[in-house]
């Protein structure tokens, strides 16, 4: 598979700090819509980070699998920069519980959630749009060797 030439992933913990994870990133990056282009954070956090994450920006009190902040966006034409599209946060207590209950690998639940939040991060928001980011994830998913998520 091919990986999309202008997106670059930097993942996190829940301070900020990377984190040598290099699987995740390459995955993500190679089954991303092809037009993709920028830097998008991936912060693997702990349970309890996620849920003051949660509470703080959504009012929920609980950890959920994920979270996406889209970036604002850069004017056109901005040199020597590339574009910040966002943060995915991803719970990591949560999904290996989710992978756990299902019978997936671990890595298998990562994936499907960084692929998730990535395309909120792009504007797709699977409440409103008639099932067009279903659609989409689905094919990407399967470009990427996830058949079907029972999640």
């Amino acid at each position: 598979m091919k990986v999309t030439p202008g997106l670059r992933i930097v993942v996190t913990d829940g301070r900020g700090r990377r984190v040598a994870v290099r699987a995740l990133p390459r995955w993500l990056a190679r089954v991303a819509p092809a037009t993709v282009r920028g830097e998008l954070t991936l912060a693997l956090v702990c349970d309890a980070k996620m849920r003051a994450l949660n509470k703080r920006y959504r009012g929920i009190d609980r950890a959920t699998d994920v979270l996406s902040f889209p970036a604002d966006p850069l004017p056109p034409g901005v040199p020597g920069r590339s574009r910040f599209l966002g943060d995915v946060v991803i719970a990591t207590g949560v999904a290996k519980r989710q992978a756990r209950s299902v019978g997936l690998p671990v890595e298998t639940e990562m994936r499907r959630l960084a692929l998730h939040g990535l395309l909120h991060v792009l504007g797709y928001d699977h409440e409103q749009d008639d099932g067009r980011m279903g659609r989409l994830e689905h094919r990407l998913r399967r470009k990427g060797g996830i058949e079907e998520s029972p999640v």
